[in-house]
């Protein structure tokens, strides 16, 4: 299995436990879809969107358990990304981790599967 990634700040992932789902991030919401990662483009996406905050969890998810409300669309620089248009439910996670700052960048050493 291939897990793909959410990055959520801290009170985002609260909001999920909270109340068992989201409709995700303000971004998420203002684009009617909750923007998710590769393991390949997690890391840029961090770099990109969340340069410098600290305070980051990182959500696992299985494409398979999000069925047919995963779409696979272009996005950044042509590649294909996963977006879920549907809430992202708490029982959808595999596993949480914090993701840390290191020296201004997000370190992603010994988290992705």
């Amino acid at each position: 299995m291939a897990l793909i990634y959410k990055i959520f700040r801290t009170p985002e992932h609260a909001d999920l436990v909270r109340d068992g789902s989201t409709q995700g991030a303000p971004v998420d919401r203002a684009d009617g879809y909750i923007h998710i990662s590769t393991a390949d483009q997690v890391a840029q996406t961090a770099a990109k969107h969340f340069a410098g905050e600290d305070g980051l969890k990182l959500l696992a998810l299985d494409p398979d358990v999000l069925g047919a409300a995963l779409k696979w669309e272009v996005s950044r620089g042509g590649a294909l990304f996963p977006h879920l248009y549907r809430p992202l439910l708490a029982k959808d996670v595999v596993w949480v981790r914090d993701l840390p700052l290191v020296n201004g960048r997000h370190d992603f050493d010994g988290l992705l599967a």
